[in-house]
Formats: C-alpha cells, sequence, structure tokens
C-alpha cells in the first residue's frame, strides 16, 4: 500500500470513530470512562488532530465491539474465507462461522450424545437466538416447554428465556447457532405452504 493510501486510511478514522459514537447515543465523557482514553485525546482523535495508534484503537474497538479492521477502515484482503479454530466449552465444541466480534454470530456446535439432558440447568442472558439441527435430536427446554427437535427443524428465541439443550439421544447433534448479543431477531422468509 502506498504511503499516500495509509494517509487516507489514517485521516479517514476519526470520522468514523465519531460516527459510530454518536450512531450508538454515547457521549465522550462515557467512552473515555470506559476505555481510560482521556476525553481531550478522543475529541482530538475525533477531529483528525491526533493521529491513530494502536494503543488508542485497540480500547476503542473494544468499547464499541467492532473488530479493529473495521474500526481503522482497513482495505479488504481479498480473502473471503473464514478461517476458524473450533473451542471446545463445557464438552461441546464450537466452530465460529463468522469473523466479527460483535453483532450477529453464527456457529455450528457439536453436543456429545448420551447426556439426555436430565440436569440440564437453565440459564437466561441478553440476546436473541435461532438455531438449525443438521443431525441428530436435540432436547430444547424453553421456559416451560420440553421439546425435541430433528434434523431439519429450526427454533428462534429470545434468551431472556430461560432455556437450556442437549442431545436427546446417544448420538451427539450438530446445529447450526445465529445469536445476536444485543437481541436481533433473525428474520428469513419462507415461501406459503403449499394447497
Amino acid at each position: 500500500m502506498a504511503e499516500r493510501d495509509f494517509t487516507a486510511v489514517l485521516t479517514a478514522v476519526g470520522p468514523r470513530l465519531r460516527a459510530l459514537r454518536r450512531e450508538r447515543g454515547i457521549t465522550l465523557a462515557q467512552l473515555s470512562e470506559a476505555t481510560g482514553i482521556s476525553l481531550s485525546t478522543l475529541s482530538r482523535l475525533e477531529s483528525g488532530q491526533r493521529k491513530p495508534t494502536l494503543e488508542l484503537l485497540l480500547p476503542l474497538a473494544q468499547a464499541h465491539r467492532v473488530p479493529l479492521d473495521e474500526l481503522a477502515g482497513a482495505p479488504a484482503t481479498g480473502d473471503p474465507r473464514v478461517h476458524s479454530r473450533p473451542f471446545v466449552r463445557h464438552g461441546r465444541t464450537f466452530v465460529p462461522l463468522t469473523r466479527q466480534l460483535t453483532g450477529l454470530a453464527a456457529y455450528k456446535q457439536v453436543i456429545p450424545g448420551g447426556q439426555n439432558g436430565c440436569d440440564l440447568e437453565q440459564r437466561v442472558h441478553e440476546g436473541y437466538e435461532w438455531l438449525y439441527v443438521l443431525s441428530g435430536r436435540l432436547r430444547l427446554l424453553l421456559g416451560e416447554r420440553d421439546l425435541v427437535l430433528s434434523a431439519g427443524e429450526a427454533a428462534e428465541f429470545d434468551t431472556r428465556t430461560p432455556h437450556a439443550f442437549a442431545s436427546a439421544g446417544p448420538e451427539p447433534v450438530e446445529l447450526l447457532i445465529l445469536f445476536g448479543p444485543q437481541g436481533e431477531r433473525i428474520h428469513v422468509r419462507a415461501r406459503p405452504a403449499a394447497k
């Protein structure tokens, strides 16, 4: 990238930061408190009087919950593939299918079988979730409901409703999960049933 291209990218950071902060309804004082960056530094950064540095952009990306390259307006690398690293949490394998750290997140989840869900503890948290069973059978506890979903079935719910899920049988269950941390709803269009 040529030096003038770097200059253009760096010059656009300040207005992007200001627009992002205003879009979210956050004051400079609130952002200063959340990041530990002084009010004057934030003001100068947004107005273009201060050059953005990694030490400033990292806490701002974290506070706004956006990827650093989005905050900086980095040019696209040209490779659209997501190189995900599976991780295991509570015996379940998660495969991230999206790169961004905020907003809507997609995961493939594999839940081992044989855990019939007898001791499922329902939890609540902010957000909205949509799940689709790829294979196996899923036991979904949702409030007072106890449901079993098979391959090809989907469910969506507000995660402030007490919920828990596990494999409904001896075989593992594979799910596709879309989760919106701020309660975004998943909108899907389906064809009307044939009459």
